[in-house]
């Protein structure tokens, strides 16, 4: 029985772990120094990791669909969906407490028992 090759971070260790540890916004700004050859591979590297994986489709937002199938072939049109699929959908505006309709309760309201 042998162990599966683990396969090689396409980017230095040090990147990897400043993107791990970054916020969304620093994310974008690391990602956007990378290649985007090497973006398509290190957003399946990641993918593929449990711990990673939300960095991946994040990732691969970044990647056009035609970069990544370059890339990655069938895998990489599989990632661009679900890099899609898990963008933030943009939120949908409420209308402030000011702004809200005013109910009027109908009906009996609670009081409670007597004392005496």
């Amino acid at each position: 029985m042998s162990l599966a090759v683990e396969e090689e971070c396409p980017v230095s260790l040090s990147l990897l772990g400043r993107l791990y540890r970054s916020s969304p916004e620093g994310l974008a700004v690391l990602v956007s120094t990378v290649p985007s050859q090497v973006r398509a591979t290190l957003a399946l590297y990641c993918y593929r990791r449990a711990h990673l994986q939300s960095i991946g489709l994040a990732i691969a937002s970044t990647c056009s669909q035609a970069e990544l199938v370059h890339e990655l072939g069938r895998v990489g049109h599989d990632l661009f969906a679900q890099a899609q699929a898990e963008q933030p959908t943009s939120p949908k505006p409420t209308l402030a407490k000011s702004q809200r309709g005013v109910t009027l309760a109908t009906g009996r309201l609670w009081q409670p028992p007597s004392l005496g």
